[in-house]
């Protein structure tokens, strides 16, 4: 299979000792790219430092909503800076998380609505992180839309009445592992209806591995059991599957090599 991991953070320390064998593994499992995603102004550095070590690593950058009470203007000009780089494929992980709300909300909101001007201004795709916050997120997104080129939303978590929504407004939908839970119902239904245009597949590694190897340390080779997951839903090869989403995150993000 031709795969790419559109979502993973190789950037935090669990992956400090073993980047390279991790990054090794995932080619062997057929692995092409990876998308390796900032959640503050260090990691987001770090994912650009992968990047320009592996050539089959991209990076992203942004202030996750757990970290936006750091998103001082001296941090959003660095990213700025950094997102400048050739290695960089998007602006994100961006949004609002209202299911742990490490945040106070109304911070997360304003640096939420900054960062999509910014990924505006940078003519940037967003990822966008969205966790028991739907309508707020699509309020927002449709506050700034005039700014915006297109992005993702990662770990989708809503229905797929929602996921169409955000299609409706330009986003593709991103799966991670949690599709192969067996009580992942809401989640199995987007992935099975949706169209294959509007998919990618991720890791979000080193969280929410998917079964076989759930509750062991996540790695992007463990995409692959995502993709035969949505294959099995869909009644296709997982090869065709694969091969689709891969060509779907390389439009989005306008992965070069």
């Amino acid at each position: 299979m031709r795969l790419i991991d559109s979502h993973c953070h190789l950037n935090l320390s669990d992956f400090n000792e073993n980047v390279a064998a991790t990054v090794s593994r995932a080619q062997a499992a057929g692995v092409e790219k990876m998308v390796v995603v900032g959640t503050d102004l260090a990691d987001s550095i770090r994912a650009l430092e992968l990047a320009h070590q592996y050539p089959a690593v991209f990076a992203a950058v942004g202030i996750h909503p757990h970290n936006t009470q750091s998103g001082s203007d001296a941090a959003y000009e660095r990213l700025r800076i950094l997102a400048g780089d050739s290695r960089v494929a998007a602006y994100g992980e961006i949004g609002l998380d209202f299911y742990r709300d490490h945040s106070p909300r109304p911070v997360q909101r304003r640096e939420f609505a900054r960062q999509l001007n910014i990924a505006g201004e940078l003519e940037l795709p967003v990822i966008i992180h969205d966790r028991e916050a739907h309508q707020e997120v699509y309020d927002i997104i449709c506050a700034e839309k005039g700014y915006l080129h297109g992005g993702v939303i990662h770990c989708f978590s809503a229905d797929y009445a929602w996921a169409r929504r955000f299609v409706d407004l330009g986003f593709v939908i991103s799966i991670p592992g949690t599709v192969t839970f067996p009580r992942s119902h809401m989640q199995q239904e987007v992935a099975r209806k949706l169209s294959l245009d509007d998919l990618l597949i991720e890791t979000d590694a080193p969280f929410l591995t998917p079964v076989p190897y759930r509750g062991k340390r996540n790695e992007p080779a463990h995409v692959q059991y995502v993709a035969r997951e949505i294959a099995s839903l869909r009644n296709i090869d997982p090869e065709t599957l694969a091969a689709a989403t891969s060509q779907n995150c390389e439009r989005v993000f306008k992965l070069q090599g």
